[in-house]
């Protein structure tokens, strides 16, 4: 039996691998892994979780690394623990303390309410330590270097927002946060915005990303040998799918436009759609441009 070569695109598996990452473990630590499990060098994630966090980070194998960015979209919801009253320059725990303020006093009810603010759409600055780029570097690069550059607000959504006190935690300062929100939220700015407001600073404890759209942490495995591949059809059910006859299938696979008849304007009128044939294999996703439904991407070629 031939051995599989992982520089070879063709082989190893097509799908997605929902992980629950370690603490400890970065993203590129755990796509490393995984190539050397699958066999093919062709794995990227849908969205960087920081080492000292936990829970879901999908991964996408061979063909299904051109569908990962349908999967960053979705809403994240993610578990965290905040501490008030120590500001770090990570905004988490694994940094070094900056700033201490006295916020002994304030209640469960205070930091709702302050809470309760962020609802809704607004903008955050990226933290230093993170992977957004300024002028060509990593911001954790720059920090690395002891170095603080201005970062321009980015527009976020929290849909959801809701605080709780943390069982058997002996101090009033730690509360847990569940968050729903959009992609490219930040929740250690989150955390750190919420101290700010209550007239001091906080930090992350701990923070558990518990779903991406409907992937939720009770999917999530732990990266070893027997790791299951989630086919790209099921993984991607929060998109509307449009199943088409032969004679579309065929204009699908050679990158053709849809007919606008197949798509009903209620939902999702911009996309993107599920394009699946007759026989549930996704051919290809489309989205509204131009006035056409045309292919975003496309899974199964006429050259395939």
């Amino acid at each position: 039996m031939s051995k599989r070569n992982p520089r070879d695109p063709n082989q190893g598996p097509h799908g997605f691998v929902i992980v629950d990452k370690e603490p400890g473990w970065t993203s590129h630590d755990v796509v490393a892994k995984a190539r050397g499990i699958l066999g093919t060098r062709k794995v990227g994630h849908s969205g960087t979780l920081d080492p000292g966090a936990t829970g879901v980070l999908v991964l996408g194998a061979g063909r299904a690394t051109k569908l990962l960015r349908f999967i960053t979209s979705l809403r994240k919801v993610y578990v965290a623990e905040v501490t008030l009253g120590v500001e770090t320059d990570s905004l988490d725990a694994d940094g070094d303390v900056t700033v201490t303020h006295d916020m002994g006093e304030i209640t469960l009810a205070q930091i709702r309410a302050a809470a309760a603010a962020f609802i809704g759409p607004i903008e955050q600055i990226p933290p230093m330590v993170s992977a957004v780029k300024v002028d060509g570097r990593r911001l954790h690069q720059l920090a690395r270097e002891g170095k603080t550059v201005d970062r321009k607000p980015r527009p976020v959504t929290i849909h959801r927002l809701e605080v709780s006190e943390i069982e058997g935690e002996s101090t009033s300062s730690v509360f847990r946060m569940e968050v729903e929100c959009s992609s490219g939220t930040y929740i250690r700015t989150l955390g750190a915005d919420i101290g700010t407001a209550l007239g001091g600073g906080a930090h992350l404890r701990a923070l558990r990303r518990t779903g991406i759209g409907s992937l939720t942490e009770d999917r999530a495995q732990a990266l070893n040998d027997d790791i299951t591949v989630v086919p790209m059809l099921e993984a991607l059910t929060d998109y509307p799918a449009i199943t088409v006859d032969p004679e579309q299938h065929i204009l699908v696979t050679h990158g053709r436009a849809i007919s606008e008849d197949l798509v009903d304007p209620n939902v999702h009128g911009a996309g993107p759609w599920l394009i699946v044939s007759e026989e549930d294999e996704l051919l290809a996703i489309h989205e509204r441009a131009d006035g056409k439904i045309k292919p975003a991407v496309v899974i199964v070629s006429s050259g395939s």
